[in-house]
């Protein structure tokens, strides 16, 4: 597969994807001329400076992210989005890719190479994955405090945990040995045990806004049923009220997903539950009204504790108006 390579170099080869750096050839007898005129053939290519894959054809997503290791240079490690699809907590590859290496090193800018720099660049690197990248506690955290507002920070550290990818407790203790971090006050406490089972930035608004603020019960989060066959997950419910929460981010659905969410409120229903559904808009922009609906289905059930957020807060309104008709 690697043309025109010493059988000692081999090994490295194959570890590396095919990909080697100009010293590590002339260390193992190949000279800086031959490589090139290898190259100048097309039996090998040189995707950065010092770096050549020695076979011929498209690099394979993991040869390039090695090629981009090896020319930021020693140290240095793939990290934020790029490690993020390695450590499977991105679906599709970003086009761009991230390199992180040590604060003082100086990488010459190349086109679709993002370099970062770290104090603690040794520190972040996973001791046994290859090609080198950052642990996914460290991941999370970069991308986290990268993003420009608070939804997608929590979007990152709830995807890793939905996916069991880390845990709360490993998140913390990376967390904590960093010096500076954005949105660390709000992503302590979505990590703290307060907020445990919350997978997505539409659940950690429901229960910041929604939940706490007006005294509603801290419902049941994920709560697994099972219809026959069937097994589904409930975004929040409150078996004690016969009442179920689902919450849905998306902005549209296939047909499949629509009929999915019919058959869970069916079985939802035929089990005597009454289900309230809410979007993104509703809760990021109405958390009162949203409030005000579901204390109004639990009061119903016999729950009699939601309190209002302030003044204008309609669940006082609701409130009242059931007291009145009783």
């Amino acid at each position: 597969m690697f043309d025109g390579l010493p059988d000692s170099l081999r090994d490295v080869a194959w570890r590396q994807r095919g990909v080697l750096t100009t010293a590590q050839l002339v260390q193992f007898g190949v000279p800086r001329d031959v490589c090139a005129y290898r190259a100048a053939q097309g039996r090998w290519q040189r995707p950065y400076h010092g770096v050549y894959a020695t076979f011929s054809g498209e690099l394979d997503r993991e040869a390039a992210l090695w090629a981009a290791v090896l020319y930021a240079g020693p140290g240095a490690v793939v990290s934020h989005q790029s490690a993020a699809e390695l450590a499977r907590l991105i679906d599709e590859p970003s086009g761009l890719i991230h390199i992180t290496v040590a604060a003082q090193r100086r990488i010459t800018p190349v086109r679709g190479l993002v370099v970062h720099h770290s104090a603690r660049a040794d520190q972040t690197r996973h001791p046994a994955l290859l090609p080198p990248q950052t642990r996914i506690e460290e991941t999370v955290l970069d991308l986290a405090g990268a993003a420009r507002t608070l939804d997608n920070a929590v979007g990152w550290v709830t995807r890793g945990l939905g996916r069991r990818l880390t845990t709360a407790g490993k998140l913390c203790d990376a967390m904590a040995q960093r010096a500076r971090m954005r949105w660390r006050a709000e992503l302590t406490e979505l990590l703290s045990p307060d907020f445990a089972g919350v997978q997505s930035p539409l659940e950690y608004r429901y229960h910041r806004d929604v939940e706490r603020p007006h005294g509603l019960p801290a419902g049941t989060r994920q709560a697994r049923f099972r219809t026959g066959r069937r097994a589904g997950y409930r975004d929040r419910s409150y078996e004690a009220y016969l009442t179920v929460v689902e919450l849905d981010g998306k902005l549209a659905h296939t047909a499949d997903e629509r009929w999915r969410d019919i058959h869970r409120d069916n079985a939802a229903a035929a089990g005597g539950l009454i289900t309230l559904r809410y979007g993104w808009l509703d809760v990021t922009e109405h958390p009162c009204l949203v409030a005000a609906e579901v204390a109004a289905a639990l009061a119903a059930r016999g729950f009699a504790d939601a309190r209002s957020c302030g003044p204008s807060c309609p669940v006082g309104l609701a409130r009242g108006a059931l007291r009145s008709s009783a």
